[in-house]
Formats: C-alpha cells, sequence, structure tokens
C-alpha cells in the first residue's frame, strides 16, 4: 500500500512533541512512511530554549523511513505554518497527512488514512479524510461522510487542497449569499460563521475555519472515522489554540477501521447523541471562541447535518 507523507507541526511543547512522536511511531506502517517535522521559530528569545529542545527531539526521530526537517528562523504562528506546509507538500508529492504536536494516534491511525488516500484518491466527491472523534454510541458506522472538512489528524490529495481559499470575509459573503449559514453552524450548535467573522477582522488567527468553510461550500466531504484514532492531550495550557483545562480520557482504537467501497452519511443516531449532550455543555461562548475549543465540539458534535 502506497503511503503518503506525514507532515507534523510542531513549536514550543518538548513533553508533547515526544508523545506525539512515540505514538505515531508504533503505528502499523511509520517504517513505509516519511515524516517531515515543520518546527516554527520561537516569539521570543524567552521561547529558544524551548523550541531548541523540540528540534532536537524532532532531529532524533525514528522509526520512519524518513525524517526531515523544515526549520523556519522566525515565528510564522500555526496557520500560515500549516498552509505554507500542506502547500509544500502537496505540490511535492500529491497527498499529506497532517499532524500537530498535540496529538496522540492509535496504531491504525496512518493504515485508515493511507488506505482512505489510495481507495478515494480519484473520487472527487470527498476532499478530506478525518481521524479524530470522540467515542460515538454503538452502531454508528466505522467510517461516514461529512460535508466540510476538519483538522485534528487529517489528510487530503492536491486536489482536495485546491478548495482552500484563504479569504474569510469572501467565505463568509458566499455563506450568507447561499442562505446556508445556520446549515454551517450546524442548525445553530455551534457559531462558525462567527469564527469566520472573527478571522475576517483579524480577531483570530485560524486556518482550519478557512478550510472547513472551503470545502462545505464546494459541497465536497471528509470520510470520518467513526472511532477514535487521535486524541488531542493540548487542553493542558500549553498550547495557544486550545483552552486549558481540557482533558481527553477514551481510549484510541486499538483495530483496524473498515472502510467500505461506498461510505454512507452519518445517521440519525449519531446526531441524536451530541443533542442529547448538550445539557452538559457549559463553557462560556467567548471562551469557545477565543481559545478555539475544539476538543467540546469534538465531544459533542462529532458530525453534523448535510
Amino acid at each position: 500500500m502506497r503511503a503518503a507523507p506525514i507532515a507534523l507541526f510542531v513549536y514550543r511543547r518538548p513533553e508533547h512533541t515526544r508523545r506525539t512522536l512515540e505514538f505515531l511511531r508504533r503505528n502499523v506502517g511509520a517504517g513505509e512512511s516519511a515524516l517531515h517535522i515543520f518546527c516554527d521559530g520561537p516569539r521570543s528569545e524567552a521561547e529558544k530554549p524551548l523550541t531548541d529542545e523540540v528540534r532536537e527531539i524532532a532531529a532524533r526521530a525514528e522509526g520512519f523511513a524518513s525524517v526531515e526537517l523544515h526549520a523556519a528562523e522566525r515565528n510564522r504562528g500555526l496557520a500560515a505554518s500549516v498552509v505554507a506546509g500542506v502547500d509544500e507538500m502537496t505540490a511535492r508529492f500529491g497527498r499529506v497527512i497532517v499532524l500537530e504536536d498535540d496529538m496522540e494516534s492509535s496504531p491504525y491511525f496512518l493504515s485508515f488514512m493511507n488506505e482512505a488516500l489510495n481507495r478515494f484518491a480519484h473520487d472527487g466527491r470527498i476532499a478530506e479524510i478525518h481521524g479524530y472523534t470522540a467515542p460515538l454510541p454503538p452502531g454508528t458506522p466505522e467510517c461516514f461522510l461529512r460535508r466540510g472538512a476538519d483538522c485534528w489528524g487529517w489528510a487530503t490529495w492536491e486536489r482536495g487542497w485546491r478548495l482552500f481559499n484563504p479569504d474569510a470575509a469572501a467565505l463568509l459573503t458566499e455563506l450568507k449569499r447561499r442562505g446556508e449559514t445556520r446549515l454551517f453552524d450546524l442548525d445553530g450548535a455551534f457559531p462558525f460563521c462567527r469564527m469566520l467573522a472573527d478571522q475576517a477582522a483579524g480577531k483570530l488567527d485560524s486556518w482550519a475555519i478557512r478550510w472547513q468553510a472551503s470545502v462545505f461550500l464546494a459541497g465536497k466531504y471528509m470520510l470520518q472515522s467513526g472511532r477514535p484514532l487521535i486524541r488531542n492531550i493540548g487542553g493542558d495550557g500549553s498550547g495557544r489554540h486550545c483552552a486549558a483545562g481540557v482533558g481527553e480520557e477514551f481510549r484510541l482504537w486499538e483495530r483496524p477501521v473498515g472502510i467500505p467501497e461506498e461510505p454512507e452519511s452519518e445517521r440519525e443516531a449519531v446526531r441524536q447523541a451530541y443533542r442529547a449532550s448538550l445539557g452538559n455543555w457549559r463553557i462560556p461562548l467567548s471562551r469557545r471562541i477565543a481559545g478555539k475549543l475544539r476538543y467540546e465540539f469534538r465531544r459533542l458534535f462529532p458530525g453534523g447535518k448535510k
């Protein structure tokens, strides 16, 4: 099976980077995968010891077919780093698997990504493969289609990444013109349009909300794993894009995920599961937006209405 290159984006969190690399190394197929580690530069001299330590850890990474470091001299920020890195990888290799430095992966994360990338390489409906979900209710398919894209443990092809539109204002205008703002907001369950507006106003720096809107507006889908292949470990206050106090304690999936020839769209049972969880969601909106509190959204809304 053809193995796609992996792009891992790291910054200033040595222990998170070490754990992410260790879990990734244990993946089936890691030894056949080329790993590209994109190291962002420090924002200040005070951060330099941490970014230097992360680069030392990255340079010692082993268990992969090859390891290539891409070290930025200056701080670019996560959004600019991811966009430039995915641009480069898709231009060079035609496909890429994308991770950040706070993502522990199931041993079958890479095999799911690679099987799906190979199987649907020429399926124009599908723009992304996505590996993150919290545990879903019994009866949920092992994988299914969702309109749009997502950002925790994902993969795409060059043809998919061509859909990316960096202009948040244009994306929001088009959603409004089509009358699809409520649909994009999961029938009002989460303020994605407000995130786009904040991005357009310079109050937010997110590649993910623009990628999600770009794929959504193109009428394309992600193939979503229905089993937890990624666990985020960034909710400890160490990161810039995930609020403190958020943890993930579920177990990663420890078996291969079956991929049907014709994946079905998400089931009503899944939608009911996150509706039922709404009563437990008590995190203020401002904190969700400012910190891009992705974990709570993923826990409660692992899918959305078409």
